[in-house]
């Protein structure tokens, strides 16, 4: 395995996104690496009337999962930056990984099938494959945790405890 100094987690800070935190933890524990925890507010669907209550929102949700992720990585040692940044997810995804150096990313996905992805004209984390310059780690977000997914649960290595 490549050794990695800087992991990018992005998040969205539903309630599936908790195996994300988990395989950015384990890989940051392995490879004594810091997160880079980063949220987009998703600037794409303006609304004149509401945009800015729509905003306050999102950030407010930002901070809380931001949060999530370092009280997660607290336990462990794990050092954690916070980053808020404002507009469509996967460029500033990449755009993030570019301009901090970062080793590898870690994303979540549905894991919807090849029709819902051809309905939703690809999803933020397959823009983040395609486009990314840097290895990205894909987990897929546990049904247990969000019923919108249809995913199995994390991948866990012996010896390793989260």
């Amino acid at each position: 395995m490549d050794s990695y100094d800087r992991i990018l987690v992005a998040t969205d800070g539903s309630p599936g996104s908790r195996p994300v935190q988990e395989h950015a933890i384990l890989l940051a524990q392995l490879s004594d690496a810091v997160i880079h925890a980063l949220y987009v507010v998703d600037q794409r669907f303006p609304s004149a009337t509401e945009y800015d209550m729509v905003v306050e929102r999102m950030e407010t949700q930002a901070t809380n999962a931001l949060d999530a992720v370092s009280e997660a990585a607290k336990p462990h040692g794990i050092s954690v930056t916070k980053h808020l940044r404002r507009g469509v997810p996967h460029e500033e995804i990449v755009a993030y990984a570019d301009q901090y150096n970062i080793d590898i990313i870690v994303v979540g996905t549905h894991g919807r099938s090849q029709i819902q992805r051809f309905i939703h004209a690809g999803s933020v984390t397959e823009r983040v494959v395609r486009t990314a310059e840097v290895p990205v780690f894909v987990t897929r977000i546990r049904p247990e945790d969000d019923p919108a997914s249809t995913g199995s649960g994390t991948i866990r290595l012996p010896g390793v405890e989260l």
